[in-house]
C-alpha cells in the first residue's frame, strides 16, 4: 500500500456497491493506518490474534492489511458462523481483540464473547464506546509498518472443519507475498485490470482480491452471489476478471439469451474450490469464447495458488480438454505419492495424493503438533488430503479427496470422477457422490441429485446412464433427490453431510 500512493494516489482502490462506498488508494492506506493506531492503542502488539468477524465489505480488507502492518495476526471468522463455532475461533486463537458489526454483535458475537476470556477488545462497526468510525475520525493517518520477516505469522486461516474442529492453517508474510504474485502472473494482472469478487472474505479466496489491490488493480466487493448484481455490476464497473465457481460458470453458461452483453468485458474468470465438469466447462468456453477460464486449485493451506497449480490466462491447452487443474505456477513443486506411503513417489497416470512445496504453503496447524507433523512433512512437502495424477505431461487432474473415496469390496472409487458422469445427464443440474454403508461390501457408491427445473427422473434411469458409461464397480446403487446439495459458502460439496443424512452407517457406540 505504501508502495501505491505514489503511483495511483487518486485512482479508485474498492468500490462497494451496495453503499456505493469508494475508497482511492490514498483514502485506502490512510483508512489502514488509522486502524493500525487505534489497535496499538488499545495495546494490540506483534503477534497478537486480532478476530475478524464482518463479511464481504471494505472493512474487512482494511482490517487484515491494518493486523498485518502493525505486525499483529489476523484471524477471519465467516459471517455465517453461529455462537459456537465463533467461540471456537475466539477461544482456539487466544484471540484478545474482535472487530464486528454491530448487528453481528448483537446476533451472534455478544453471546460468544461471555465464554471467550482472551478477548479483552470489541470494536464494533456502527459504534459503540470502542467504535470503527470514532477510530477513523480521531486517529491519525500517519504509521510505520511494523518490522517483519516472511517468516512471522500474519493470518490463522480457519478450515471448513469437515472432519471435525476448524483448524488454524499458520500462515506468513512470506505466504501471502508468494499469493499475491502468482495469482497477479496468473491472470496477468495490471492497473487497468477491475476484479469483481465475491469469495468469502474470511477465506483465502480474499487474496484474488488483495492481488488486485498489490498491482493498482480496482477491486469491486460483493457480498455474495447473485445473478443479477453479478452481471449489472460487471456491465457498469467494466468488469475484467470474475471471481467464479462451477455453479457459476454453470448459471452463466444457461443464463437467458442476451447475457453476453453484460459480460464483454470480461477477460477472464476464477473456478476451483470443487472440480469443474467437463460439460459445464465447454460449454461456458463455446458461449463466451472471447473469456478464459483460470482453473485454480489450492487449498487453504496454501493461500489458493499461492503454492498451487492452474490454468494461467494464455495457456488454456493446459486444460487437456477441460478436464486438467492445469500446471505448476508460481514457485510450486507438484508430485503423486503414494496415500499410504508418502515417501513414495508415483509415475505418470498413477492415481495418488496430491502433495505441494513451495513459499505458499503453510507453517503448520495452529497449536497442533501432531497433526501437522503427519500433514507437512519434514522436507517441505504438504499432503493435501487430495487425490489425483499428473500425466505424461506434468499437468494434474482431480480425482477426489482421500477422505472422500468410497471403498466398495476392496474397489476404490473416487466421487468425484463418477460426478462427472452424473453431470453429462440432460436432466441433472447438481449431483454429489458419497459413500453408503452396506453390510456385506463395506461400502457402496450413492448419489445426491438435483434435477432442473421442471424435470422429472426415477433412480433406475439414472442408474442406467451410469451404467453404460462406468465399470459396473462405479455405477452409484442409491438414488436420492435434493432440492439443494450442502456446500461451504456455496462452493465446496460437504459429501460428509451427505454421508451422514443419507449413508445409513451404524451410529458409533
Amino acid at each position: 500500500m505504501d508502495v501505491n500512493i505514489h503511483y495511483f494516489p487518486v485512482k479508485t482502490a474498492i468500490i462497494f456497491p451496495p453503499t456505493n462506498t469508494r475508497y482511492t488508494f490514498t483514502e485506502l492506506f490512510e483508512a489502514v493506518n488509522r486502524l493500525g493506531n487505534g489497535l496499538k492503542e488499545l495495546g494490540v502488539k506483534k503477534g497478537d490474534r486480532v478476530c475478524i468477524y464482518v463479511g464481504n465489505r471494505p472493512e474487512t480488507v482494511i482490517s487484515y492489511l491494518a493486523v498485518w502492518r502493525i505486525g499483529a495476526i489476523a484471524v477471519p471468522a465467516n459471517i455465517v458462523l453461529k455462537k459456537d463455532e465463533l467461540k471456537h475461533i475466539l477461544n482456539d486463537s487466544e484471540a484478545n481483540t474482535l472487530i464486528t458489526t454491530r448487528e453481528a454483535y448483537e446476533k451472534v458475537a455478544a453471546e460468544a464473547l461471555k465464554e471467550s476470556p482472551s478477548v479483552k477488545n470489541t470494536i464494533l462497526i456502527g459504534g459503540n464506546e470502542v467504535s470503527w468510525e470514532k477510530i477513523m475520525k480521531e486517529a491519525s493517518s500517519k504509521l510505520r509498518a511494523e518490522n517483519c520477516s516472511l517468516d512471522d505469522l500474519c493470518h490463522l486461516q480457519y478450515t471448513a472443519g469437515t472432519t471435525g474442529k476448524p483448524k488454524g492453517a499458520m500462515l506468513t508474510h512470506g505466504n501471502w507475498m508468494a499469493a499475491v504474485e502468482t495469482e497477479r502472473w496468473v491472470h496477468k494482472m495490471t492497473e487497468n485490470d477491475v476484479y469483481l469478487g465475491f469469495y468469502p472474505h474470511a477465506h483465502v479466496g480474499i487474496s484474488w482480491g488483495l492481488a488486485a489491490l498489490k498491482y493498482g488493480a480496482t477491486f469491486i466487493i460483493m457480498e455474495r452471489f447473485n445473478l443479477d448484481d453479478y452481471l449489472k455490476w460487471t456491465k457498469e464497473y467494466g468488469v475484467t476478471i470474475l471471481s467464479g465457481m462451477p455453479p457459476v460458470l454453470y448459471t452463466l453458461a444457461n443464463s437467458p439469451p442476451g447475457t453476453e452483453e453484460y459480460l464483454k468485458s470480461v477477460r477472464s474468470i476464477i473456478t476451483g474450490g470443487a472440480t469443474t465438469p467437463q460439460e459445464v466447462w465447454e460449454k461456458f468456453v463455446k458461449r463466451f469464447p472471447h473469456i478464459q477460464v483460470v482453473n485454480a486449485y489450492g487449498l487453504s493451506e496454501t493461500v489458493v495458488v499461492g503454492t498451487a497449480p492452474a490454468t494461467p490466462v494464455g495457456y488454456m491447452h493446459l486444460s487437456k480438454g477441460y478436464r486438467s487443474v492445469g500446471a505448476p505456477v508460481g514457485y510450486c513443486e507438484v508430485k503423486i505419492v503414494d496415500e499410504k506411503d508418502p515417501t513414495k513417489e508415483l509415475g505418470p497416470n498413477e492415481t495418488g495424493e496430491i502433495a505441494l512445496r513451495g513459499p505458499g504453503v503453510a507453517k503448520g496447524y495452529w497449536k497442533a503438533p501432531e497433526l501437522t507433523k503427519k500433514t507437512f512433512l519434514p522436507d517441505g512437502w504438504f499432503l493435501t488430503g487430495d487425490m489425483g495424477y499428473l500425466d505424461e505431461d506434468g499437468v494434474l487432474f482431480i480425482t477426489g479427496r482421500k477422505k472422500d473415496l468410497i471403498i466398495m469390496s476392496g474397489w476404490n472409487i473416487y466421487p468425484a470422477e463418477v460426478e462427472n458422469v452424473l453431470m453429462k445427464h440432460p436432466k441433472i443440474a447438481d449431483a454429489a457422490v458419497f459413500a453408503r454403508y452396506d453390510e456385506r461390501r463395506g461400502e457402496i457408491p450413492a448419489a445426491a441429485i438435483k434435477l432442473k427445473p421442471g424435470e422429472k427422473a426415477t433412480e433406475e434411469e439414472i442408474i442406467s446412464f451410469c451404467r453404460e458409461r462406468l465399470a459396473g464397480y462405479k455405477v452409484p446403487r442409491y438414488i436420492v433427490f435434493v432440492e439443494s446439495l450442502p456446500r461451504v459458502g456455496g462452493w465446496k460439496i460437504m459429501r460428509r453431510v451427505l454421508r451422514e443424512m443419507y449413508g445409513g452407517f451404524p451410529k458409533e457406540k
